[in-house]
């Protein structure tokens, strides 16, 4: 078989592959908690944000069209940054890229703290963006270059699972700690972050597929880089389709709903803290379940069932929001964690994008496909606000669910590869 037919071999009925863990044990996992931690903390940043934006509003004097285009602007900043890293971490390595991001997202953060105007503000957010959006690639990259083909979905679950801790994170610093010290302070002292980096150069073990790989320079692997797209474009562009719709439904939803929630309806900041803290124990939980189920059933199918219970839940929102939020608390907040339990298939998007590309460029496909799609999110806070004042609540949050049904339908268009080997030497050679 030709690299062309044994690139693009779609083949679902192909039998799994069993492996034994690639790098030791206590090592990988030390290596996996670092990674989960650099994870925890670039949610924490995209979403602190969302909480502070009242207080930097009054302090910058931001009216609410630059407020959304300044929500937005971190993850659309993500896609640059995860094409830039992706690109340098098939180029040096998972381990020293990672560690720069993490500064980099850190610096981004400090500067943020003493910002001036509403334009260095967007610029630190741009910068900080850029960090994050290498960040997700890479360790994903890393995590998937290191386990067994039979567990891959259930680390990269284990990964992601640091989404809905750092989105906690940031709703108790911003809802508590915010207004005692005040945003300024907030994101100075998230800046400690950086020390990350310490504990990565001296605890994180590189790839072990990636010291196998072929070392190119930088000239050769761009020359190398166009064939690439153009084998693999079709599957990129499948899966940031993937993708564009479910962050789009996750977006959507978490980047508008908690000042809505506080503004329109006066609620306590002890119970915005509860939804979020709510929201983000259904999907932690999801996340754990989903790995699981990827790992049995296939990435398609745990894709599909999340995304029908995130749209189960979010449909009767949408219908009578005002009737159960004021009459049916129970049945309110019932939803709420069913709603943070089907997001728990964004920890879905590690394993399926790593098991699409070849170790050689695998970075930087994922990094392109996921934060691409991340960086159309810039709009989401847009898209919200013009839809909430079109039809309310009802027709906000009909634009998420509608993105949750989405892609229970379009990821089955992307080829099956549970339990496939991650391929270390499959070197695209133009013809």
């Amino acid at each position: 078989m030709g690299l062309r037919e044994e690139a693009l071999n779609l083949d679902n009925n192909h039998p799994p592959l069993k492996t034994d863990t690639l790098i030791g044990e206590t090592r990988f996992k030390t290596t996996a908690v670092l990674c989960w931690l650099g994870w925890v903390f670039d949610f924490y940043d995209l979403i602190l944000i969302a909480f502070l934006i009242p207080a930097i509003e009054q302090s910058l004097h931001i009216n609410a069209s630059q407020s959304a285009w300044l929500l937005g602007i971190g993850l659309g900043a993500s896609g640059l940054g995860g094409i830039l890293f992706g690109w340098l971490a098939d180029l040096h390595g998972r381990k020293k890229v990672l560690t720069a991001t993490v500064v980099l997202f850190a610096l981004g953060m400090l500067a943020s703290g003493f910002v001036q105007t509403p334009l260095q503000f967007f610029i630190a957010r741009f910068v900080t963006g850029l960090g994050l959006g290498g960040e997700w690639a890479v360790g994903h990259a890393l995590i998937a270059e290191s386990v067994p083909a039979e567990k891959r979905a259930r680390w990269s679950a284990f990964l992601q699972s640091g989404e809905p801790i750092g989105v906690a994170l940031a709703a108790i610093v911003g809802f508590t700690v915010a207004p005692v010290i005040g945003w300024r302070a907030v994101f100075m002292l998230s800046a400690l972050t950086g020390l990350l980096a310490l504990f990565f150069r001296k605890h994180m073990q590189e790839s072990p597929l990636w010291e196998k790989s072929p070392k190119l320079g930088s000239a050769e692997r761009f020359r190398k880089l166009v064939p690439f797209v153009g084998l693999y474009w079709p599957l990129m562009c499948l899966a940031l389709v993937l993708a564009v719709f479910k962050l789009g439904t996750y977006w959507t939803c978490y980047t508008w709903l908690p000042r809505f929630i506080q503004q329109s309806f006066g609620v306590a900041i002890h119970k915005s803290t509860l939804w979020i803290l709510l929201g983000q124990a259904g999907q932690f939980i999801g996340m754990y379940w989903f790995g699981l189920v990827a790992d049995q059933l296939g990435r398609r199918w745990a894709f599909t069932l999340f995304s029908f219970v995130t749209a189960c839940a979010l449909l009767p929102l949408a219908l009578a929001w005002n009737f159960l939020f004021e009459q049916q608390q129970s049945l309110f907040w019932s939803l709420m964690f069913l709603l943070g339990l089907g997001s728990g298939c964004t920890a879905g998007f590690g394993a399926l994008l790593a098991e699409l590309f070849p170790t050689t460029q695998r970075t930087f496909a994922m990094g392109t496909v996921y934060n691409m799609a991340r960086g159309v999110q810039v709009l989401a806070p847009v898209i919200m606000l013009w839809a909430s004042r079109l039809g309310g609540i009802e027709g906000a949050l009909l634009v998420p669910a509608t993105l949750a049904l989405l892609t229970a339908a379009w990821v089955w268009a992307l080829p099956e590869r549970r339990g496939f080997e991650l391929q270390e030497d499959m070197v695209f050679e133009p013809d």
